[in-house]
């Protein structure tokens, strides 16, 4: 696995060339995420050499995409939620990205799995309660939640009765999500998602965002977005 900073210092590799929003070639073109079905009790982990695509299979994807599905542009936002300048990206910028190219129909923005325990050793446990709380369709209310009160559940020994709590904010059936926590029937599809990220070695910190042949590592305000995703938007639609 990469080194991951988890802060906007070594969060640099976006590359800016003059007014043309040119960003540096990084070969994204193909890249993909990797989706997997929520596995059942007692099955095998999946095989990780597998996962070069994003499965239309994965009953989740949807629960953590944002937008409309034929938007123009697909945002892949991938990050952790114990990482604070991903939640300075939660309520700084991504109001102004959902008001602008969101709601608009311009843009969606799926939510990619990359939690680093080496600097959050509890952000697996929160990622893990946001795909369970996507089983019930209620990952975004949970996402909203995780960075809101994220200085609270980093510090505890052990966040699942704060989960239990939030997760009661947010409207969740406990039963159900107890029995996903109990399974691991979410836990898999974040391991694999955070392994199938690393695998790729494009992203070295978090958050980072993927838009075609674009990489925007770190936090940066609206300013810096607009005018690489109107280029975007002119590009795919021709200004339609």
């Amino acid at each position: 696995m990469p080194a991951f900073s988890g802060s906007n210092r070594n969060a640099t590799k976006l590359i800016v060339a003059s007014a043309a929003i040119v960003v540096g070639a990084v070969a994204l073109t193909g890249w993909t995420i990797s989706a997997f079905s929520t596995p059942q009790p007692d099955t095998p982990p999946p095989d990780t050499s597998q996962a070069n695509s994003i499965s239309k299979q994965d009953p989740l994807m949807a629960q953590r995409t944002k937008g409309d599905p034929d938007a123009p542009l697909t945002i892949y936002e991938v990050t952790d939620f114990g990482c604070p300048w991903c939640r300075e990206f939660y309520r700084l910028t991504l109001p102004s990205i959902e008001r602008e190219y969101i709601e608009t129909g311009k843009a969606k923005l799926i939510f990619v799995n990359l939690p680093v325990p080496e600097l959050h050793p509890n952000s697996p446990a929160a990622h893990e309660f946001a795909m369970c709380a996507a089983q019930q369709d209620r990952f975004w209310p949970v996402h909203d939640l995780l960075y809101q009160h994220q200085a609270a559940w980093m510090t505890l020994d052990d966040p699942r009765d704060y989960f239990t709590i939030l997760a009661d904010s947010a409207g969740l059936d406990l039963d159900p999500l107890d029995s996903c926590f109990d399974t691991g029937s979410a836990r898999w599809i974040v391991q694999q998602e955070a392994e199938s990220v690393a695998q790729q070695g494009e992203i070295s910190s978090t958050p980072t965002f993927i838009m075609d042949t674009i990489m925007l590592a770190g936090y940066f305000p609206i300013e810096k977005w607009r005018p690489i995703l109107d280029s975007l938007f002119m590009e795919k639609t021709g200004g339609q």
